[in-house]
């Protein structure tokens, strides 16, 4: 049974007093989750141990790191390793952002280790795919993101496969004033499932959760969670305002 998920991407936003000011407001609203649904918040890195006090104790709320590097350890001045974040116990990184892979030319190829680093430090990946406005109105976008699936996790065995989170960015609904819409985010998720299940079988597959990330607020959310496939999101703008995040966290499905 696969988790729904509304995870938080603050990207570089907010001072740490913003930042749990707005932890706290999402939590004075209470809201019960069901033992299939979590709420995640991927913050700055200065930011990951006091998030992971303020939600402490909270069910189902956990934290996130943004991003890890490509390489165990080293003289690699400012970045932050996987074994590190992992030494702090958090449970999630994000890896394949579309902002990392467009401002810090971050290939497949990279991608893939920092996947491994990632398994490796008993963290759970957060694996961002997605196509450009290009590529979507040349109607290849099925073929791109087969390709960036491939090429950065198909190294996997179906025990480590199984332990990572795919979010489908539609790079071309972000920030351009186009909107996907619930039907086209769900085309896409039904063919990673089917992309997973082609490699790794349809159980696997199955248990798989894939996120939307493409700006998913509180006016769509629940259109948008629930399509069959489409297993919660990762949320950017709308995850810095309490309330839209709350009603996000709310519009996840309910498994049963």
């Amino acid at each position: 049974m696969r988790k729904q998920i509304a995870a938080a991407n603050w990207k570089m936003n907010l001072t740490l007093k913003e930042g749990l000011k707005l932890i706290n407001e999402i939590l004075e609203a209470k809201i019960f989750m069901e033992p299939t649904q979590e709420a995640v918040f991927a913050v700055p890195f200065p930011y990951l141990i006091d998030t992971k006090n303020a939600i402490a104790d909270t069910p189902n709320f956990y934290v996130a790191a943004q991003n890890c590097a490509s390489e165990k350890q080293g003289a690699y001045t400012g970045e932050t390793s996987a074994q590190m974040i992992n030494s702090i116990n958090i449970p999630y990184v994000i890896i394949g952002h579309s902002e990392r892979r467009e401002y810090y030319q971050e290939t497949n190829e990279i991608l893939a280790k920092k996947i491994n680093l990632a398994l490796a430090n008993n963290l759970t990946p957060i694996f961002c795919c997605g196509e450009s406005l290009k590529i979507r109105q040349s109607d290849k976008q099925n073929e791109y993101v087969q390709k960036q699936l491939g090429e950065s996790l198909f190294h996997l065995s179906e025990e480590q496969i199984s332990k990572t989170i795919i979010a489908y960015e539609p790079i071309w609904a972000i920030g351009t004033g186009l909107t996907a819409s619930s039907e086209q985010a769900q085309e896409m998720h039904a063919h990673i499932r089917k992309i997973l299940a082609d490699k790794y079988g349809s159980v696997v597959a199955e248990n798989i959760s894939i996120l939307y990330g493409g700006s998913v607020k509180a006016i769509n959310a629940v259109d948008i969670f629930s399509q069959p496939d489409v297993d919660g999101g990762l949320v950017g703008g709308a995850s810095l305002v309490a309330n839209e995040f709350i009603t996000i966290i709310k519009s996840l499905k309910k498994i049963q």
